[in-house]
């Protein structure tokens, strides 16, 4: 499949927005309760929020079939060389394709100085699980996590660069 990573442009918001709802609702589809997705997507993908994170972070995303087809989004580096990936989502029929990965290895060459990159990732998401464990993160830590009422098993790793 041909695909192209770039660095995350305004006129992508809607698109990616797109990729999140479709993308959230489909992995934790049976994992945390479709109301509870919808408060979150609503919040967290608004313009607004959209906005301050390109201009806050770092946002890639990924352009096969001449649309977003996936983004990553990775806190600012802090001093000690550790990145977060907040977020990496993909169109489920896009999976499998290496898109992820590119998406992750633009942020690792692209963003000077990383020296760990961490993420959380819900346990019951295999999809996501599978993802991270293939690359070579490993667990550190598992808590609870609230979110907005509902308890979600969450699953802490890291990459060492």
């Amino acid at each position: 499949m041909d695909f192209i990573i770039r660095d995350m442009r305004v006129e992508d918001i809607p698109e990616v927005q797109n990729v999140a709802k479709t993308s959230w609702n489909h992995t934790y589809k049976g994992i945390i309760p479709l109301h509870i997705q919808e408060n979150f997507l609503k919040s967290a993908y608004s313009d607004e929020m959209m906005v301050r994170r390109l201009e806050l972070s770092h946002m890639f995303v990924a352009i096969a079939d001449n649309k977003v087809t996936g983004f990553a989004n990775f806190s600012p580096l802090k001093e000690n060389g550790e990145i977060e990936l907040g977020s990496i989502y993909l169109y489920p029929e896009y999976q499998g394709n290496g898109i992820g990965t590119a998406l992750l290895q633009e942020a690792i060459e692209k963003i000077e100085g990383i020296k760990e990159v961490y993420i959380n990732v819900e346990k019951e998401n295999q999809t996501g699980r599978n993802f991270y464990d293939k690359r070579g993160f490993k667990i550190v830590s598992e808590f609870d996590d609230h979110f907005d009422g509902h308890i979600l098993k969450t699953v802490r790793m890291v990459l060492m660069v």
